[in-house]
């Protein structure tokens, strides 16, 4: 196994100014010592991980670090910068740099070196020592290990010191004889305020972060301590990149409360049930950990019990973007990811659905559907048997749209206790025809409830039978009485309304609808705000007879959904030069998901350079969505892009509004991109201003996996 690092990869004098040239001028030296084939592909890795969470942590330490198929071997280039670099802390610039670069299969052995780097760097006396480091060999062995750092701990406190090192990098404790003598290794140290008969809090914790190379462990490590200064016992699993050893069941039987420290799904969360719960992103555990130990105390206190991971919306079981936040989130904060969490998971229904049913016209045409139920007929040989089924296949999937939408909201409110009220109330809403809306509603209301129950005090005995039992009992009744018979069919009401106004627009007013559109879709490339339009659109064709209205909304949010990759694709083109290499590459993929109604496709343009990218998408947005309105297009399919253009109406005029907007978004973003006053691409520097790099496969550029 190679040397993680070497001389070579230490640079004591780092010059550069930006988080994006100073991982460039690290990966450098990796590229030299043949530890990455290829530099731009590489830093793009590096800031798709940098886009997900800064790395930036108090201390003035940044740690930029990715998994990549560029990577021959775990490798990390250590910087220490005099002017200091901004990666995001809170408490300002960082000095001491970490790129920490991992192959995409890295071994276990590897992995658990990095791990236990990442715990060393909540040692403020290993940082101390490199900061005082004379010469690049001296850093490199520190960081190896090869030598002791400086320590001014007495044999007392080294006796019940947090092995904060320890090589396993999973399953730890915080005082030093494991769980079964942590009481009796703190009193044999003196350092323990708990008399010897009296058994300490005990806490469970799990971090993990989406790479799980560094985050994870500093969040363990940096518990670890707390729980150490506070005189508790604590012991974390680690569910990172080495993988992770399971907390033994009486471990967990055993402890008064849990911590999690998350930005991805915990596995296996159930077996955390029925305890006072903390459920935090993982950057919390690594600054505040103390803080996150004295509220789950106080809620132990008060007897407050609470779901595993009770306010995890959305870490990536969709994207990162969708977790519910820490607990400081404001409301709107928060509500935003509770409907994007819902909405997030009723998208493939309705790509299912919609493209199923979008086929069945094709090859049936619209009669098809009031064909007879192909259960009660069905001939191998007829076409429009085979249409029928697919019709009704599509329409069995859009039957799930609403409920599912609301389920998924109350289990971004209140994980798994909150699906069945919402999926009761996501059905009750289809059945009085409230709709999206109704959904909407209906998912809130019982995540509410859910999380309104689970605050009640309970005895034990109770506790196991809670979430299975009680608390589904409990809020199916509520929310199903609300919505039959308290706030239903008002709700019902307002979509008819709604509805009735969609089937009303026309001229200036369906214009302006279709601009706003096209502005929203085109804003975050498939983020929050995109998504709040496409699921408007979708929720409105997702019925037995969509309204003309809902039509027209449909062809024009997909029309310029399309837009934005494929005028990048056509400004890569046209102006190669302003682009830098890899995003000429990115260019040639996106003509293809443009093409197939994939916005993401231009997201790693628009990380690049979204000053320019974002906005210039945006103006050809509205024009197609003004333009798509103008010309009466219609649409039932809820995606496919081009590939559905004979299911649409007006089809023609629908492609030259398409055409329209990427003309113009292409036109504004060279005319943006050529007003810069920079070198070419592929030997620019970062800009003095602060704008991002534009150097080859500089900071901003990013692969993102494409999603609708």
């Amino acid at each position: 196994m190679s040397e993680l690092i070497t001389a070579d990869l230490v640079d004591l004098d780092l010059s550069a100014d930006t988080k994006e040239a100073a991982a460039r001028s690290l990966a450098e030296r990796m590229v030299a010592a043949g530890r990455v084939t290829d530099l731009d592909g590489f830093l793009a890795d590096v800031a798709a991980r940098e886009a997900q969470m800064p790395t930036g942590l108090d201390g003035g330490i940044g740690i930029p670090h990715c998994r990549s198929e560029h990577v021959t071997e775990p490798t990390l280039a250590f910087g220490r910068s005099a002017a200091r670099i901004d990666f995001g802390a809170a408490d300002g610039p960082a000095d001491l740099i970490f790129l920490i670069a991992a192959p995409a299969g890295a071994d276990s052995d590897h992995l658990t070196i990095l791990s236990s780097l990442a715990r060393q760097l909540m040692n403020a006396e290993f940082t101390g020592a490199l900061r005082a480091a004379e010469d690049p060999r001296q850093a490199a062995a520190l960081i190896r290990g090869d030598q002791p750092e400086p320590s001014t701990a007495t044999d007392a406190e080294a006796s019940t010191k947090t092995p904060a090192a320890d090589a396993s990098g999973d399953q730890t404790t915080a005082t030093p004889g494991g769980q079964a003598a942590a009481a009796a290794g703190v009193a044999a140290s003196g350092a323990g305020p708990e008399p010897a008969a009296s058994a300490p809090f005990r806490i469970v914790a799990v971090t993990s972060c989406p790479t799980g190379i560094a985050h994870t462990y500093m969040a363990a490590e940096s518990l670890e301590r707390a729980a150490q200064d506070a005189g508790i016992e604590l012991v974390v699993e680690t569910q990172g990149s080495a993988g992770f050893d399971r907390l033994a069941p009486a471990t967990i039987a055993a402890a008064d409360a849990v911590i999690f420290a998350h930005d991805v799904e915990v596995r296996d969360k159930d077996r955390f049930a029925g305890k006072p719960t903390v459920d935090v992103g993982v950057k919390a555990g690594i600054n505040r950990p103390a803080e996150l130990i004295a509220e789950v105390r106080e809620k132990a206190a008060r007897g407050e019990i609470s779901a595993p991971a009770a306010a995890s919306a959305g870490a990536d079981r969709s994207a990162p973007m969708d977790r519910a936040g820490e607990s400081g989130d404001r409301f709107g904060t928060r509500l935003r990811k509770w409907l994007m969490t819902g909405v997030s998971y009723m998208v493939p229904f309705v790509a299912a659905g919609g493209l199923l049913i979008a086929l069945a016209f094709a090859i049936g045409g619209y009669e098809i559907a009031s064909a007879k139920s192909v259960a009660d007929h069905f001939v191998w040989t007829e076409t429009d048997s085979w249409a029928a089924l697919l019709f009704q296949i599509g329409g069995a999937a859009f039957t799930f749209l609403v409920p599912v939408l609301a389920g998924y909201i109350a289990y971004g409110m209140a994980d798994r206790p909150g699906l069945v009220p919402g999926f009761v109330g996501g059905y009750i809403a289809t059945t009085i025809k409230a709709g999206f809306l109704g959904g909407l509603v209906a998912g809130l209301i019982a995540g509410a409830v859910v999380m309104g129950i689970q605050r009640f005090k309970v005895p034990a005995s109770l506790r196991g039978i809670m979430p299975v039992v009680v608390i589904p009992l409990i809020s199916s009744a509520i929310v199903g009485f609300l919505m039959f018979v308290v706030i239903g069919k008002p709700i019902a009401s307002a979509q008819k309304g709604m509805t009735d106004w969609l089937n009303g627009l026309s001229g200036t007013n369906a214009i302006i609808l279709g601009v706003i559109l096209g502005l929203m879709m085109c804003f975050d490339l498939g983020g929050p705000v995109n998504k709040v339009a496409y699921a408007f659109a979708t929720g409105g064709i997702a019925v037995s007879d969509p309204s003309t209205g809902s039509l027209k909304i449909m062809a024009a949010v997909m029309a310029a959904g399309m837009v934005p990759p494929l005028a990048m694709a056509l400004a890569t083109t046209v102006r190669g030069q302003l682009f830098t290499k890899t995003e000429r590459e990115n260019g040639k993929a996106a003509w293809v998901l443009g093409a197939s109604f994939i916005s993401e496709g231009a997201i790693p343009f628009a990380a690049a350079d979204p000053l320019r990218v974002i906005p210039s998408s945006m103006v050809g947005g509205a024009v197609t969505g003004a333009l798509s309105m103008l010309f009466d297009c219609t649409l039932r399919a809820p995606h496919g892009g081009i590939f559905v253009v004979p299911l649409i109406g007006q089809p023609f005029l629908y492609l030259l509004a398409i055409a329209a907007g990427t003309a113009v978004s292409t036109g504004l973003v060279i005319v943006l991109k050529g007003m810069r006053k920079t070198t070419r691409p592929e030997t620019a520097t970062p800009a003095a201003d602060g704008e991002p790099a534009t150097g080859a496969g500089g900071g901003g550029e990013t692969k993102v996996p494409v999603t609708v």
